[in-house]
C-alpha cells in the first residue's frame, strides 16, 4: 500500500513538467518551427487583425515559402521582423540576445513638429537659471505668466508629491502649457495620476476589450475606464497639451484622458498623436526569442478606436519662417490661445 501511494505522488509530481514539455515542444526549434509558432501567436492572440483588414492566412502563404531550414539565425530574424512590420504596430517587437526589430513607419513621413535645440535657447534657457526639474518634469513660468511643463518620458516616475510643488508653483499662471512632444509612452500610472490633476469630477476616458479566444473576433465585452480625481491639488484654468506624431502609447493615452476631461477646458495642438492604443502582452518562441505584441484594443468615451492616433483640436505644423527666427510655433500659437 505504502509502495502505491508512493508512486501516486511521483505521478502527480511529474505531471505539471510533462505538461510544460508537452507545450514547449509544439513546434521544433528550427526554422520552420519557430516561423509557425510566430505565425500562431500573431493569429490568435494580436488584437488588430480585423479592424486593420490583415489577410493574415496570406501572410502565411507568403512568408512560409521564405522560410529555409538550413538558414542562419540573422537571416532568420530578418524574415520574421518584415512579417510582423505587416502588422504596422510599434508596439510589435521581436528580441533576440542580439537585437530587437521596431517599427517606425507609423511616424515617418510626418512633420516632426519638435525642435529640442530652439527650445532651451529660446524658450526655457539652462538648467541651472532657466527651468525647475521635478522628477521627470520640467517647468517654468514664462514672462507672460503662462505656465509651461515639458514631459519627455511617461517612464520617468512622477510622484504625487511632484505634482503638488509643481501645480503650487504655477498656480499664479494665466493658463498651462503640457508639452509631450517626442514623449513614446512608458507607464500608464504616470499618465493617470496626472490627468487627475485636471478634473473634480469621475471621468468615462474610454473602453478596453480582452481576448477571449483565438478567432480574429473573440473578445470580452468593452469594458468603461474611469479617471478618478486626485485629492490633492488640481488645476482649474485652461490648459493647452502639444502634439505631434511621435507621440505614443502611455503618451496616447494621456491625450485621450484629458480630452475626455469636460470640467476644465483643454486643448490639444499640433498634429495626429502616433497611436498605439493595443496594451501590449509578451509571448515566447521555442528558440527563445521573445515576441511583444497588441492583445487589449482601447476605445476612446465614444467607443472609437484610438489605434491610429488622436486629432488635435488645433491642427498646426512648425513653420520654416519661424524655426529660422528660432521660433516654436506650436509654443507661440499656445500663447495666443491662452492669452484671448
Amino acid at each position: 500500500m505504502k509502495n502505491k501511494i508512493i508512486q501516486l505522488l511521483l505521478l502527480i509530481c511529474c505531471l505539471p513538467a510533462l505538461t510544460g514539455c508537452i507545450r514547449e515542444e509544439e513546434y521544433a526549434n528550427d526554422p520552420i518551427g519557430n516561423f509557425e509558432q510566430l505565425w500562431k501567436i500573431i493569429d490568435e492572440q494580436y488584437c488588430f487583425l480585423e479592424a486593420k483588414g490583415i489577410d493574415w492566412d496570406a501572410v502565411h502563404e507568403k512568408y512560409r515559402k521564405l522560410v529555409v531550414p538550413t538558414m542562419s539565425n540573422d537571416d532568420l530574424f530578418d524574415l520574421l521582423s518584415q512579417m510582423l512590420y505587416t502588422l504596422k504596430d510599434g508596439h510589435v517587437n521581436l528580441s533576440s540576445a542580439k537585437r530587437t526589430s521596431f517599427y517606425d513607419e507609423w511616424y515617418q513621413g510626418y512633420d516632426w513638429n519638435y525642435r529640442e535645440d530652439i527650445l532651451y535657447q529660446t524658450y526655457l534657457g539652462s538648467a541651472s537659471s532657466g527651468y525647475y526639474t521635478a522628477a521627470g518634469l520640467k517647468y517654468k513660468i514664462f514672462d507672460n505668466n503662462i505656465g509651461y511643463i515639458r514631459y519627455e518620458s511617461f517612464s520617468a516616475g512622477v510622484g504625487n508629491g511632484n505634482l503638488d510643488e509643481v501645480l503650487l508653483y504655477l498656480s499664479p499662471c494665466n493658463g498651462l502649457i503640457i508639452d509631450v512632444r517626442d514623449n513614446g509612452g512608458g507607464n500608464l500610472t504616470n499618465s493617470t495620476r496626472i490627468a487627475a490633476r485636471f478634473t473634480n469630477q469621475k471621468t468615462l476616458t474610454g473602453y478596453i476589450q480582452h481576448k477571449t479566444g483565438p478567432g480574429h473576433n473573440d473578445f470580452s465585452q468593452m469594458e468603461p475606464i474611469y479617471l478618478e480625481p486626485s485629492n490633492s491639488i488640481r488645476w482649474q484654468k485652461k490648459v493647452v497639451i502639444l502634439t505631434n506624431r511621435r507621440c505614443y502609447s502611455a503618451t496616447n493615452d494621456f491625450v485621450n484622458a484629458m480630452r475626455s476631461i469636460e470640467d476644465t477646458e483643454i486643448i490639444q495642438l499640433g498634429d495626429r498623436t502616433g497611436g498605439g492604443s493595443g496594451l501590449p502582452f509578451s509571448s515566447e518562441l521555442p528558440n527563445g526569442w521573445s515576441i511583444r505584441f497588441s492583445a487589449s484594443p482601447h476605445f476612446d468615451k465614444n467607443k472609437q478606436p484610438l489605434e491610429e492616433g488622436i486629432a488635435p483640436d488645433v491642427a498646426i505644423n512648425m513653420s520654416k519662417e519661424d524655426q529660422l527666427e528660432n521660433k516654436d510655433t506650436l509654443i507661440e500659437k499656445a500663447f495666443e490661445i491662452l492669452n484671448e
